[in-house]
């Protein structure tokens, strides 16, 4: 698996906000709770991000966050634990209390957030136990954005990923995927790594195989403004739901 660093996400506005909002709508922050909720939601590949969070943490009691990479996971405890150097998320933080109508309570959104993420805990899904050696009760949610496409060399080894996380997820909980179709790399900084490119016909199958039911799923396509942005080279992105259905 490798790492998703802050460089994956340099403020260019079209895909954070696509994101940002689709979480938020999901989680029911537009519609005063209206979405997912529960007791206990697991972020799958976080990287060192805490965007896709910020909605959730309203609407589920515990948040367990996850990633492959040491650092990543340095990062987001350096944020959790308000320590020296952690990145100042409060831009991004700002711009989700907007879309849930409270922009003059991020503050308190942060507080909220860090109260609510119990653990940071490392994360392979090319392992049939993903989280070992931790063993966490079964969650209401699964949530993972742009986590699938890098961490899956083949189609194959996606098959087995879904499956894999799966079994976190406890029956006709929901599970949230957000990422990119058609992408075969990224750059980080200088640093250029491949992707699976994912399609929309395989991603639904595959969750079909295992018993989840799309409820959702909703697609953007790539930004006029980001055609010159060689850092990545997707199609579209995309938002989805599912439950599972066993």
């Amino acid at each position: 698996m490798k790492q998703k660093s802050l460089e994956t996400f340099p403020w260019r506005p079209k895909p954070l906000e696509s994101l940002g909002a689709a979480v938020v709508s999901a989680a029911g922050g537009r519609t005063g709770g209206g979405g997912l909720k529960g007791k206990l939601l697991i972020d799958i590949g976080s990287g060192p991000t805490i965007y896709q969070l910020l909605s959730a943490c309203e609407t589920f009691e515990v948040i367990v966050a996850s990633d492959y990479t040491d650092k990543n996971r340095q990062e987001l405890e350096k944020w959790l634990k308000k320590e020296p150097g952690a990145f100042d998320w409060s831009p991004v933080v700002k711009y989700v209390c907007e879309l849930e109508g409270n922009r003059d309570r991020w503050a308190e959104k942060e507080e909220r957030l860090r109260k609510a993420v119990r653990q940071v805990l490392k994360c392979d899904i090319l392992k049939e136990r993903p989280l070992e050696p931790a063993v966490l009760p079964p969650a209401n949610c699964l949530i993972s954005s742009l986590c699938l496409e890098a961490a899956c060399p083949t189609l194959g080894a996606c098959r087995d990923a879904l499956r894999h996380i799966k079994t976190l997820l406890r029956p006709r909980g929901h599970l949230v995927l957000s990422g990119t179709f058609g992408s075969s790399f990224y750059m980080v900084g200088d640093k250029w790594f491949p992707t699976l490119p994912l399609e929309e016909k395989f991603l639904l199958e595959a969750l079909q195989e295992i018993s989840f039911t799309i409820e959702k799923l909703e697609k953007a396509p790539r930004a006029a403004e980001t055609l010159l942005d060689n850092r990545s080279d997707y199609t579209r992105m995309f938002f989805l739901v599912a439950r599972r259905g066993d």
